[in-house]
């Protein structure tokens, strides 16, 4: 597995995480086998959130990889925390600690590799994160830590308190999901294109040293469904097809390895609990497209260039 530097953290990292949010969705000896192939293939970077399953997705992680201290140098761990699930988002000090410390118990583990800020919370006070942010680095319970969906000003107002470097961000994107990368290309024109829904989140990250982890790859819009195969995105479908049949590959590592050609060095999280789509998914990190195809599936996708 190719892999890539996580910010500015010194940590190299695989260029395929693996999004564990739906591990609780498969039978015990499934996801044993599903997280034993993606630590053969080299994806040994894994991504959890304490609300994921109301918490079940870390424990059943933990059980199904058979988490020991001889396992853990071995592996990635990623969480997030910060959301109240249908209440509020909350990255108080106290929410924070707490968060970890569910997550370190639930996880088997006497430390997180990398921990997220999950979605921006409207009342945030940048100097209780960063007095929690402080303690578990001090604590070494939490080696590195970023932000998910956050903008440039968020990220900026932690910074301004915050001692520890933001290495991460994590974010919505996918070929039919990329305002962050076509907002770049209608600068100073009046189409709705051009109007910047980000605050230049991709440029900012990618000046910042900052690395973006798109989520939910494959989707359009929010959860509305996946694009490959779907009869909304026929020519897109078509084009991934034709590229895919050139590589001997498949559309779900032509669409993946569509988002490792950027120059910004994605680190995207994959959803999938199944074996043989996870083994797609990785082989797109073995290729690399040409300017000209990575092109054509953008305007096949039904973007236009001005």
């Amino acid at each position: 597995m190719r892999r890539i530097n996580l910010g500015t953290s010194g940590l190299q990292v695989p260029t395929i995480a693996v999004g564990c949010m739906r591990i609780n969705t498969i039978e015990k000896k499934d996801a044993e086998g599903f997280v034993k192939t993606a630590l053969e293939l080299g994806a040994n970077f894994f991504d959890h959130a304490d609300v994921y399953g109301g918490g079940t997705c870390e424990s059943i992680f933990a059980d199904a990889i058979g988490m020991g201290s001889s396992l853990r140098e071995k592996i990635i761990l990623q969480t997030k925390c910060g959301i109240v699930p249908g209440k509020m988002f909350d990255f108080s000090r106290e929410h924070i600690l707490e968060s970890v410390e569910g997550s370190l118990k639930r996880l088997k583990t006497d430390y997180i590799d990398v921990l997220l800020l999950h979605r921006p919370d409207g009342l945030v006070e940048p100097e209780e994160v960063a007095e929690a942010f402080g303690a578990l680095h001090a604590g070494g319970k939490v080696r590195y830590f970023g932000v998910s969906n956050q903008n440039p000003h968020q990220i900026r107002l932690l910074r301004k308190f915050v001692k520890q470097p933001i290495v991460a961000n994590q974010l919505q994107l996918s070929i039919t999901n990329a305002a962050m990368i076509t907002a770049g290309f209608h600068v100073n024109m009046t189409d709705d294109t051009a109007v910047d829904r980000d605050g230049g989140i991709l440029d900012f990250c990618r000046l910042e040293d900052i690395t973006i982890q798109p989520w939910s790859p494959f989707q359009y819009g929010f959860f509305q469904g996946v694009f490959l195969g779907s009869s909304q995105f026929p020519k897109l479908n078509e084009k991934l097809n034709e590229i895919a049949k050139k590589y001997a590959l498949s559309p779900t590592t032509i669409a993946l390895a569509w988002l490792l050609r950027h120059p910004a060095h994605f680190q995207p999280v994959t959803g999938t609990m199944k074996v043989e789509r996870l083994k797609e998914c990785v082989k797109a990190a073995e290729i690399t497209l040409s300017r000209e195809e990575w092109y054509e599936i953008f305007l096949a996708a039904g973007y236009v260039l001005p």
